[in-house]
């Protein structure tokens, strides 16, 4: 009976080790995924300014508009919450989406090869923003998968594991889907 319990209890320990090894993997795949978002946001912040500065020459009827870019950057820059900054980036993607609307209205601007840099390099930006957020939000989701599923919920409760947030970069009225009307014609 002495063999047959030592090989459970290792069993069990070997299994615990497993589980706890997958957890730390996890949890630190979810730390890189995050540090890829960050660097990306931290590109985009730093670019901001340059580009403020750009049409702040051409757009004197929009201060407000690069006021709340201003904002909306530094806002983003002070906070760490997954949720919270998921909002301001919202926030900001937006604002610079209508800056960029804004400059349609403004051939010199459009014509300024400084301009025409900064909206490129924009544009490649908010791509690997998009990338970094997939890769990120993959490795939440099987944190949080790992950390619910049993038996490695047992080692992740007993070691302090927590399920991670989602970084969402969203407008609730894009998920919603468009209203079309079909009139008859007569």
């Amino acid at each position: 009976m002495g063999i047959l319990s030592a090989a459970i209890v290792l069993v069990f320990l070997a299994g615990a080790t497993l589980f706890y090894n997958r957890l730390v993997t996890l949890r630190n795949m979810v730390k890189e995924g995050w540090s890829g978002i960050d660097v990306q946001l931290t590109r985009r912040a730093a670019l901001i300014p340059n580009l403020v500065e750009t049409v702040k020459g051409y757009m004197g009827h929009e201060r407000k508009l690069l006021f709340e870019i201003a904002d909306l950057r530094s806002r983003s820059l002070r906070t760490e919450k997954v949720a919270e900054k998921g909002e301001i980036e919202t926030a900001l993607s937006r604002s610079l989406g209508s800056l960029m609307a804004v400059a349609e209205g403004y051939p010199d601007l459009k014509a300024s090869q400084n301009f025409l840099e900064l909206q490129k390099e924009l544009s490649a930006i908010e791509d690997q923003i998009q990338m970094a957020r997939r890769y990120y939000n993959g490795t939440v989701r099987n944190l949080n998968i790992a950390v619910e599923s049993f038996p490695s919920n047992l080692v992740a409760k007993q070691f302090a594991f927590v399920q991670a947030e989602f970084f969402a970069l969203d407008d609730a009225d894009d998920r919603q889907a468009p209203q079309v009307s079909i009139e008859s014609q007569k």
